[in-house]
């Protein structure tokens, strides 16, 4: 059982509080209250932030005494909005928001993963008619070891979790998020992740 704090109460955050306390965490979910993220990230030893990644970095540097030394999974892609509410173009083109973090957070372990599909996915890996692949990118190998026990928690096998290596690699995972408006538009909301086939 492991203390969990989840900054963003919108369909990606609630759907994974859900399933995280399914799977007997701690789960505290911080609304837009004044302190309220200040309180559950103080009281958590895992931080995901799951708030819209226009304005990630701005949340997260706010709470940068109550993230030292705590594991934040970042699982929001940083993207202005097209005219239909769909990801347009990237925010952080030749980087991305987890290397964002992880600069402006030094004391802070940011582990980029489950960005690379649509949110019921996260949960529910095993629905998907092929193998779906979670990707992990971070700096610190205990927190990615952390992070991989907590998606095995989820769902997601073994073999199914690359590890990409540092954090510089989640510009790769976080630039997959320009194909998702076209994949929309084309088959609509139907849940699919990206995949490495093997």
């Amino acid at each position: 059982m492991t203390t969990i704090a989840v900054l963003g109460n919108g369909r990606v955050g609630g759907n994974l509080a859900t399933a995280l306390t399914r799977a007997g965490h701690e789960v505290t979910v911080a609304d837009r209250t004044p302190g309220a993220a200040a309180d559950a990230a103080r009281r958590a030893r895992i931080v995901i932030n799951a708030t819209p990644g226009n304005g990630s970095l701005d949340r997260l540097v706010a709470l940068r005494e109550e993230l030292r030394g705590k594991i934040l999974v970042d699982v929001s892609n940083a993207t202005t909005d097209g005219p239909d509410g769909l990801p347009a173009d990237l925010i952080y083109p030749g980087s991305s928001l987890a290397e964002q973090l992880q600069e402006a957070l030094p004391e802070t372990h940011v582990v980029k993963t489950l960005n690379t599909m649509l949110f019921p996915v996260m949960t529910a890996p095993a629905t998907l008619t092929q193998t779906p692949t979670a990707f992990l990118s971070g700096e610190d190998p205990q927190a990615k070891q952390t992070v991989h026990e907590l998606l095995t928690d989820l769902g997601w096998h073994k073999e199914w979790i690359t590890d990409l290596g540092g954090i510089q690699t989640a510009r790769a995972t976080e630039a997959a998020i320009l194909f998702v408006p076209h994949v929309i538009r084309s088959t609509g909301f139907t849940p699919f992740a990206i995949s490495i086939a093997r």
